[in-house]
């Protein structure tokens, strides 16, 4: 009997096992997503510097 002809189909060794949840070009991670990184930074940053200034001001007042 020649068991290298029984079983299914060999699946390609180098492709991957799964797609990823958040993979590029997905509803998830769409191409040209890197606005939305600039727009979280600027925010990350307005906020930082109202914790600043919140700071100052209220060490002043002490």
């Amino acid at each position: 009997m020649d068991y290298g002809k029984s079983g299914g189909v060999r699946q390609d060794a180098k492709a991957p096992r799964h797609k990823e949840h958040n993979a590029r070009g997905t509803a998830k991670n769409p191409f040209g997503a890197a606005e939305a990184k600039a727009e979280l930074l600027a925010r990350m940053k307005a906020a930082a510097d109202a914790r600043k200034a919140g700071k100052d001001s209220g060490d002043s007042a002490e």
